[in-house]
């Protein structure tokens, strides 16, 4: 089976941004998953945010594996929700919904077996990322946009590019 990576609205907002200061690592991240074989997975929760201010035309949809938002997500994302909503004072978070969209994406990655990796540069999102990975078992590794895919994933841990 494949490896696979969730891409969060934040990774679009860059990626389809030349002028963002975070783009050139997005687009070293689309390049190294496409070459490495990573699916590149984006929910339908991630589509419906990146439409408040783009349009569905400017995703590279025929790169990408869309998945839905389903009752097995439901459940996870409560149990996810319920864990923040218990510890959020400590999680000093800005103002902003908890559940809305990252306890159901990370519920999304948690559940779907393939799901390998989460990318955002949402440093909020890593918070309830680290509160739930200290509480519970969490089946995804949270990578951070900020950081270079060449740090993220060290040649010595790369499988062989396809372009090499």
């Amino acid at each position: 089976m494949h490896k696979s990576v969730l891409l969060d609205t934040s990774f679009f907002i860059r990626f389809l941004n030349d002028s963002d200061a975070l783009y050139k690592n997005a687009d070293e991240y689309f390049r190294y998953f496409i070459s490495n074989n990573i699916n590149m997975v984006l929910s339908t929760i991630s589509i419906a945010e990146y439409c408040t201010g783009g349009d569905i035309s400017e995703l590279p949809l025929n790169n990408l594996q869309i998945l839905p938002f389903n009752i097995l997500h439901s459940k996870k994302a409560g149990e996810f929700a319920k864990l923040v909503f218990v510890n959020k004072n400590t999680l000093k978070l800005t103002e902003r919904n908890i559940i809305p969209n990252d306890t159901k994406l990370f519920a999304q990655a948690d559940t779907e077996n393939n799901i390998d990796y989460y990318l955002t540069s949402d440093k909020q999102s890593e918070k309830i990322y680290t509160l739930l990975k200290s509480k519970m078992s969490v089946n995804f590794k949270f990578i951070d946009i900020s950081i270079s895919p060449s740090v993220t994933f060290p040649k010595k841990d790369n499988p062989p590019s396809l372009f090499e």
